[in-house]
């Protein structure tokens, strides 16, 4: 349909989409959807061409967490039966990044739970950073809460490229996630981050009960906040969270939500994350038309696709990984895929 394509073109100009256009993006007819996704493809591919960011998580400190968040299975409110333990040693996190790297992973991400990390977790995280940065050539996101300035610094000086922390939600519909600290608690700390040199990641959980006008409202805090990385998340409702059996969600609609993503924050990396297999299931591939970056492997406390099948797509799509600074090959597990 040449409404999308001219309103792609609106974007790559310059122009901002109005509300009206975005909703227009949120309630598109699910048979004029090809039409919005190649339209996507071409912001997309304007400044990404078919290259795709792979990024993979270590949970590093699971459970144990006094914060109320609603969606979270690590959360003080939660009963999901997760496994629980304190911040891993040095060791253990350089593990993690040698399998990231075996897979060609760009981006290796270390999360902990909980409100924000003690000094002592600080120094167990910048002294396994500076050792994943001599041995291997792969960027660095730390997320661990709320931070203070003192201790950002310290990441930026160890070689933490990048520090994750996400909105999660609306600023309307915040209180209706969590209370146990305040929307712009959140926003202060993309701000420190990004006041001590770290390129800020900051993205949404979508499927949470919110309104379309929340998820307008997210992807433009998101282009105030001028994050680089935006991952967008979909609810993977666990048994035992606050959202046990929400269920608002269809592959199409995610569909969706990651051109409107695109549509508003056209230059900026914008990931596939959490709940990626569930809600877009056999429509996964489509997602990478707007998007530009996934998670590869497991997720904090619930099960990513297999591996080599995220390589595999990627292949299947004619697409490309973006090493970045990893290194320039696929990995022998999958090469005889080409």
């Amino acid at each position: 349909m040449r409404y999308w394509d001219d309103l792609a073109e609106k974007v790559l100009q310059g122009f901002e989409l109005s509300d009206v256009e975005a909703m227009k993006i949120l309630e598109c007819p699910d048979e004029e959807l090809l039409s919005l996704l190649q339209s996507a493809f071409k912001i997309r591919y304007h400044y990404y061409g078919k290259l795709v960011k792979l990024n993979m998580i270590t949970n590093t400190k699971s459970g144990l967490c006094p914060e109320n968040c609603g969606y979270c299975s690590q959360s003080s409110i939660s009963n999901a039966p997760i496994e629980k333990y304190r911040m891993m040693d040095k060791a253990s996190i350089v593990k993690g990044a040698s399998h990231a790297h075996e897979l060609n992973v760009g981006t290796y991400c270390i999360v902990a739970s909980g409100r924000g990390p003690s000094n002592k977790e600080i120094d167990e995280v910048v002294s396994a950073v500076r050792e994943i940065k001599e041995q291997f050539s792969m960027k660095v996101c730390a997320c661990l809460g709320l931070l203070q300035p003192e201790q950002a610094a310290k990441l930026k000086e160890a070689g933490v490229d990048r520090y994750n922390h996400n909105i999660n939600t609306s600023a309307n519909h915040h209180e209706n996630i969590t209370t146990s600290h305040t929307y712009q608690d959140r926003v202060n700390t993309v701000e420190l981050i990004k006041h001590a040199g770290i390129s800020p990641c900051s993205g949404v959980i979508i499927g949470m009960k919110e309104t379309k006008e929340d998820v307008i409202a997210m992807a433009r805090s998101l282009k105030v906040l001028d994050a680089d990385s935006i991952p967008v998340n979909f609810l993977h409702a666990i048994d035992g969270t606050p959202l046990e059996g929400t269920n608002e969600l269809n592959p199409r609609y995610c569909l969706k939500v990651l051109c409107l993503m695109r549509f508003i924050n056209p230059t900026k990396e914008i990931r596939i994350s959490g709940g990626r297999e569930v809600n877009l299931r056999s429509l996964q591939p489509l997602g990478l038309y707007p998007a530009n970056s996934i998670f590869v492997g497991d997720y904090l406390t619930t099960a990513g696709q297999e591996e080599t099948a995220d390589h595999q797509m990627l292949i299947d799509l004619g697409f490309e990984i973006d090493y970045g600074s990893a290194r320039n090959k696929l990995d022998s597990k999958i090469s005889p895929l080409l």
